[in-house]
């Protein structure tokens, strides 16, 4: 499997570990991740933002996981933040866990169906077969 990352010098640089387009060739697999929301096994929900992002981080690093994957695999990300001022955060704590990972990336400002989830987060990775 081979993955270009585009980033043409025609369009703005993306800002914040991400790129603006990832290419995928070979024989793969892809995974798709639906949008995680920060509850536990016990429907616990923290209290502050912080800790449900990394919560929703480590629920989609069990996903991975369960298919032979890590969050090398990831190519493409989609949060949903409840409030903008959440997005320097959300950025932190979302390159602790992908590190030099860089996938292509959205991130809305939405009202969750729960009130209590700060945000959700879904991702596609992708892998050799």
């Amino acid at each position: 499997m081979k993955k270009t990352f585009l980033n043409p010098n025609t369009i703005p640089n993306p800002v914040g570990g991400y790129s603006q387009a990832i290419e995928i060739k070979g024989k793969i697999r892809h995974l798709y991740i639906s949008g995680q929301i920060p509850e536990n096994t016990n429907d616990e929900i923290p209290p502050d933002f912080d800790a449900q992002c990394e919560l929703v981080w480590n629920n989609i690093s069990e996903i991975l996981k369960s298919a032979d994957m890590s969050f090398e695999n990831i190519v493409k990300v989609t949060s949903y933040l409840t409030n903008p001022n959440q997005a320097i955060s959300n950025g932190e704590i979302r390159r602790k866990f992908l590190g030099k990972s860089q996938p292509a990336l959205t991130v809305v400002v939405i009202q969750t169906l729960n009130p209590k989830w700060l945000l959700e987060i879904e991702a596609i990775a992708v892998a050799e077969e």
